[in-house]
């Protein structure tokens, strides 16, 4: 079975994944002499820098989802196929997916990367993640669920299980979501929940190394620690988590916390497809490739993004920083490299351009630093809000995050807090 009708004049490129590295490579080819297949288990883009936003309440699912078919509708050599690639088939030119096989002559898996465990299976089991939207609508179920039951059981023991949230991971992801957190204590709690004193609600963040947000400057990073402790986050240094069964948290250092809700941001992995030789899979699960984004071993594979391992820049011999900016350089070059290498003109090699990182503590809180510029609370909040609003896809998205960050702003107040459909552990 093929799902796909080929111009066989024209060669045909598959593009695995709807992610920002995906999606740039749909703009950069768009109308060119070429027929793609665009395949994605989803048939949206997710912003995934607010997915934090939407597990607090302050966006709504689709303020930060696009409609892939809204982008690849209007271009003629693109066609969209909502599907799961199972397995990859590179001696026949083939992947196999869940609505048949299709063939190809140029393989890009821009698959992005999924929630490193590190092998742990009791965290995996227990632990909430923020990787999709759905991730993000059931966290913030569970929030207002745990918010529901402190009214109902008022004993000590009971209220710090469930009132106690764990973040781990020092990360932007795990710095955003604990600010995040604690602003819900200081301006949720006290105006809804008026039974529950706001102060029995504790916010933890917990890091393995010495330090939060590692890629910023020394200075930023204690600055971005004592912003989140005056919020009220306890923050957790040079303490790994060894285990967790669903209700006890332990510690390397022997210590533990009663909690219902543990958030795993401790570290990614690479979204991989079955098919390729294991040789090819390197460090951190991702795909081994050259300066132009060929996965080791083959000629007409390629990878971009998150999944892809490339070692060859003496920059970043451990590989490119797994974020949106690495995929959609990558995704660039590609795009052209594919080109040219059509047109028999020789390949560009990759080179990654770091314009620098950001990351948002809370109201007027955030971290900046780019070109050795470094800012920090205002200035920095501002420019954070800025770019995130414009490398959203769409203006409705804009115009969505706008007015609710607004509305978040003036009114002090998360702007949906719904629970559309309960969260159920286990």
């Amino acid at each position: 079975m093929n799902a796909v009708k080929t111009n066989n004049k024209q060669p045909h490129l598959i593009v695995i994944g709807g992610g920002f590295g995906g999606l740039q490579v749909i703009k950069e080819l768009k109308n060119k002499p070429l027929q793609i297949t665009w395949i994605d288990k989803n048939n949206y883009h997710t912003f995934q820098p607010l997915l934090y936003q939407v597990a607090s309440g302050g966006l709504g699912p689709d303020a930060i989802g696009y409609p892939l078919r809204r982008i690849s509708g209007p271009i003629k050599n693109v066609v969209f196929r909502m599907a799961e690639v199972l397995t990859i088939k590179p001696e026949s030119n083939c992947i196999e997916t869940s609505i048949g096989d299709l063939n190809y002559d140029y393989l890009l898996i821009a698959t992005g990367s999924a929630t490193n465990f590190y092998g742990n299976a009791n965290l995996e089991a227990s632990c909430m993640q923020l990787k999709s939207i759905p991730d993000a609508l059931d966290l913030r179920s569970d929030i207002l669920q745990e918010f529901e039951k402190s009214i109902i059981h008022q004993q000590p023991d009971e209220l710090k299980q469930i009132l106690n949230f764990v973040v781990v991971g020092g990360g932007p992801t795990g710095v955003e979501t604990a600010g995040a957190l604690a602003e819900m204590k200081l301006t949720v709690l006290p105006k809804d929940y008026r039974e529950v004193k706001p102060e029995n609600m504790q916010v933890h963040l917990v890091e393995s190394g010495n330090a939060l947000l590692t890629m910023f400057d020394e200075s930023l990073s204690l600055k971005a620690k004592k912003s989140l402790e005056k919020l009220g986050v306890k923050v957790w240094l040079n303490t790994k988590v060894e285990n967790y069964d669903g209700k006890i948290l332990t510690f390397n250092t022997g210590e533990q916390l009663i909690t219902d809700t543990v958030i795993w941001s401790a570290g990614v992995k690479g979204k991989i497809i079955n098919g390729l030789n294991p040789n090819a899979i390197g460090r951190g699960n991702r795909y081994k490739t050259d300066e132009y984004n060929t996965i080791a071993g083959y000629e007409n594979i390629f990878a971009i993004g998150d999944v892809a391992l490339m070692t060859a820049d003496a920059k970043f011999p451990n590989g490119h920083p797994q974020v949106a900016p690495t995929a959609i350089q990558q995704a660039g070059l590609f795009a052209k490299n594919l080109l040219r290498h059509l047109n028999n003109q020789p390949l560009i090699p990759f080179s990654y351009f770091d314009k620098g990182s950001m990351a948002t503590i809370g109201r007027h809180k955030a971290v900046f630093q780019s070109f050795g510029i470094k800012l920090s609370g205002y200035i920095a909040w501002f420019a954070w809000m800025a770019l995130h609003l414009m490398l959203l896809v769409g203006f409705r998205s804009r115009i969505i995050v706008f007015v609710n960050w607004m509305w978040n702003y003036f009114s002090y107040q998360r702007a949906i807090r719904i629970i559309v459909r309960p969260f159920k552990r286990g």
